[in-house]
């Protein structure tokens, strides 16, 4: 376990991750899912492993071709979706999402690196967003704020 953590914390620095928290909170016994769309896989990794920890069930797609289906056969609580995903891109993947009946709902949180991320998720329809670099406390708190109050 300490191996894997060090590695964790050597993906964090290389990722412009600030830093990481291991926060208990959410009941392990119940099982919500949520999707990353982003095509950097050492976001995917931590990420995918921190949330795994606090008991999401992770689903991870390096592009957003298919959106709607892809978010469709998971049905997640919540979706967190990269501006420079391939190949649509982030906005035009919310904005697919937001117009289906079935999906529109499902709350996501925008991340990007990009100086304008509200403005950008703003456009894209999301409700919330998170800037890159993150810490990952801050992740989990977008991630419960989004679920508390999803609109």
């Amino acid at each position: 376990m300490f191996d894997l953590l060090k590695k964790i914390k050597t993906f964090a620095v290389i990722s412009g991750i600030n830093t990481i928290h291991l926060i208990p909170g959410m009941d392990k016994t119940a099982k919500r899912k949520i999707i990353i769309f982003d095509d950097d896989e050492d976001i995917l990794s931590i990420c995918s492993y921190v949330l795994e920890e606090q008991g999401w069930e992770v689903h991870t797609f390096t592009d957003c071709n298919n959106v709607a289906e892809k978010v469709s056969a998971i049905l997640p609580d919540v979706i967190l979706m990269d501006n420079w995903i391939p190949d649509a891109g982030g906005i035009i993947a919310t904005q697919t999402l937001k117009k289906s009946d079935k999906l529109k709902n499902i709350p996501v949180v925008y991340f990007s690196a990009n100086s304008d991320i509200q403005l950008l998720a703003n456009h894209a329809g999301a409700e919330t967003y998170l800037a890159k670099p993150f810490d990952l406390y801050d992740l989990e708190k977008v991630i419960d704020n989004v679920l508390m109050n999803p609109n």
